[in-house]
């Protein structure tokens, strides 16, 4: 069922008016949707309406609502994303994937080893906020991510307050996931950042900087992974070990 995002004030006694120039296209244009067929649309009080399209004119769509609930597509902690900006399709993928697992903002952090100038970082930040709307839409998720401007991890934590901060390196990680959570679980709300590096890893003033403000090291195991693998592996498993300390 496709999926859109709406304003509240466009639902009138239970009929939805889809007029803005992108949804509008996108419904009637692209998919060429006909009257009869099902959308699924949420606001921004993440009230998700299943309805019923029952007019198509030449400016809008109409439909009907059939139902309406509050969502469940969102996670019940706040987890975020620092990751240090890769090459063309390779941070595309992590952007979408990020947005997949439910990430509330993706900080791309200006590292040692980053292979991007921080003007090209600040060019593409647009256009990766823009792969999150549509990743967004695609996995109907309540709310779309922020993809905030290029910055550096030291002013992330100065500017932010986080319960748990986890950085995965594997070349002096201190322990697992599990052992960290066996330590410090994530409680519901809780705001949480994971730190991942650039293809060509952290450089030893980053690691001495990790230390110096005992931020968590972690490891993914014995194999070396590519970094947008990483990414999805790294938040994968938080979400995964979050869910079994909180069953």
């Amino acid at each position: 069922m496709p999926h859109f995002f709406i304003n509240s004030k466009q639902v009138v006694n239970n009929v939805v008016e889809v007029s803005d120039k992108e949804n509008y296209q996108h419904i009637a244009k692209s998919l060429r949707a006909r009257v009869g067929e099902t959308l699924l649309l949420i606001d921004e009080n993440q009230i998700q309406y299943e309805t019923t399209i029952s007019e198509i004119t030449n400016s809008k769509v109409l439909a009907n609502v059939d139902n309406s609930y509050q969502s469940k597509r969102f996670l019940d902690f706040e987890l975020y994303l620092a990751q240090s900006p890769l090459r063309s399709d390779a941070q595309n993928l992590i952007i979408e994937k990020a947005t997949e697992l439910g990430v509330a903002g993706v900080y791309p952090i200006m590292t040692d080893n980053c292979s991007l100038n921080k003007s090209v970082v600040e060019k593409k930040v647009p256009k990766w906020q823009r792969v999150m709307y549509e990743s967004s839409k695609q996995c109907e998720r309540a709310v779309v991510p922020t993809c905030y401007d290029a910055t550096s991890l030291e002013k992330v934590l100065s500017e932010n307050s986080f319960d748990k901060v986890i950085v995965f390196c594997e070349r002096i990680a201190d322990k697992t996931i599990r052992e960290s959570f066996k330590e410090k679980p994530i409680k519901k709300g809780d705001k949480v950042l994971v730190v991942i590096g650039p293809e060509g890893g952290f450089s030893q003033k980053e690691f001495d900087s990790f230390k110096e403000k005992s931020l968590e090291m972690l490891t993914l195991g014995d194999l070396i992974l590519r970094a947008e693998t990483a990414v999805v592996v790294a938040l994968g498993n938080v979400i995964y070990e979050y869910s079994n300390f909180n069953r």
